[in-house]
Formats: C-alpha cells, structure tokens, sequence
C-alpha cells in the first residue's frame, strides 16, 4: 500500500499501479486484462506505461431484487457463477430471483462481449502472465467471478491489481490469485467512489476507444516463448 489514499482519476491510479508492477514492463507474455468498464481506464494505463497488451475480461455483477447496489454474487463466461453466502434466503431473494438476474446479466455480458471485442479471437491466457485490473473492490463477488474465469484459461501466473479495496476483501482475494498488488486499504470503506476525485460513469464508447487504441497495431496473436510451460492441461485451478 502507499501513501496514495485518493486518486485524481482512474488513469492516475493506474499509473499509480503501473509502478508497482514493473517487473511486467515490456514482457510480451504478459498482459492486462481490464474489468469493464471502470477498469479498462486502469487498465489502459497500466498496459500504455509499461508497453504490454490489454483485453478485457468481461463479468457481471447479480444486484440484489429492488436493491440492485447491492451484489448477491455475479456471473461470467462459461457457466461461472458466484453467489454470496446465505443466498438463495438473504433478504428474502429466491432461487428464482437469481435465475431472473443471471439472465438479465447474461444477455448483457454477451452484449458487451459482442460490442467490446468487435469480432476479436477469444481470450487465450495460455502461458501468459494475466494482471486483472479493477476500479477498485467493494465484496469482492465480481472480482472472484472474473478470477475463475481467468483461471479457466490457464494462465501461468494471475496477479490482481487494484487501487482501493477494503482489508478483509483483499484478505478474501489474496489466497485466490498468485499476487495481489492493492495501493490502499482503508479501513472506514464505503464505496470505490469515495477515493476518486473525479469518478465518473466509464460509458461503452470510451470503452471501445481505449481498447481500439490498445488494439492498434497488436493484431498478431501472443506466440509462447520457448519453453513456456503452457501445455493445454488442467493446472487443478479449474473446479
């Protein structure tokens, strides 16, 4: 953690976060895997100041029935599924509450699939070294989806990246990837929002432009280096 509790904005903290994973700088196994769409800003930093690739990995939040604020779990691609505890039966929500959200949700992960990759190849982390980058984490609930639809992929490291995120939720995360990098943790969190001065609403055109921004140029796919441990089997992080 540094002595940073507050960011100007979410390119600020990612140059912020930059400088702690400088080892990845210019490694081109290595790259960046933004949650949109508050973390692609991160996440644009981070890849343009170090000289690595950028994707997006592409998750979403349950929201709570008439208190949507709030995450009963989230979704991602290939069937992952994260439910908080005690749901079904928290705030009277039902197993048919949840299938209703998950659909909802579902029908826009494929929606931003469809809008943000624009026809790209799959998400291939073999033998690559993947950063997940947020925002910032509130539960957490999003952030484990997204882990194991990560680890699915087979990466041969996962590190998580963030600005701010409460202790016991980084506590939470941290057995779950092979490093985690947090600039602050505050104890008296509320909300990601709280340590931005500027923290608006990251809108899918500014989405599509960082990624085509990152994009241009890189259209050749990540070749292993030799000797790669990247073999298409199970590393025992699949369920």
């Amino acid at each position: 953690m540094t002595a940073h509790h507050r960011f100007e904005n979410r390119e600020h903290a990612g140059r912020l976060l930059a400088t702690q994973l400088a080892r990845y700088a210019h490694q081109p196994d290595a790259i960046v895997l933004a949650l949109p769409r508050g973390g692609v800003p991160v996440a644009f930093a981070i890849a343009r100041q170090l000289g690595i690739a950028l994707d997006v990995l592409i998750v979403r939040k349950l929201g709570m029935p008439h208190h949507e604020e709030f995450a009963m779990g989230a979704v991602g691609a290939g069937g992952v599924r994260v439910l908080s505890p005690d749901v079904p039966g928290l705030m009277g929500v039902t197993k048919q509450d949840i299938e209703d959200v998950a659909a909802r949700e579902l029908a826009e992960l494929a929606r931003r699939e469809q809008t943000y990759r624009a026809g790209r190849a799959p998400l291939d982390l073999r033998g690559r070294d993947a950063i997940l980058v947020d925002d910032g984490i509130a539960t957490g609930s999003t952030v484990l989806a997204a882990i194991e639809v990560a680890r699915r992929l087979q990466p041969r490291s996962l590190t998580l990246a963030v600005p701010v995120a409460p202790p016991e939720t980084v506590r939470k995360l941290a057995p779950r990837v092979d490093a985690l990098v947090c600039l602050a943790t505050p104890a008296h969190f509320r909300s990601v929002g709280q340590w931005y001065d500027s923290f608006g609403q990251t809108g899918d055109a500014e989405v599509q432009d960082l990624l085509a921004t990152a994009w241009q140029g890189r259209a050749a796919p990540f070749q292993p280096t030799r000797g790669s441990n990247h073999e298409d089997t199970d590393d025992g992080h699949q369920p």
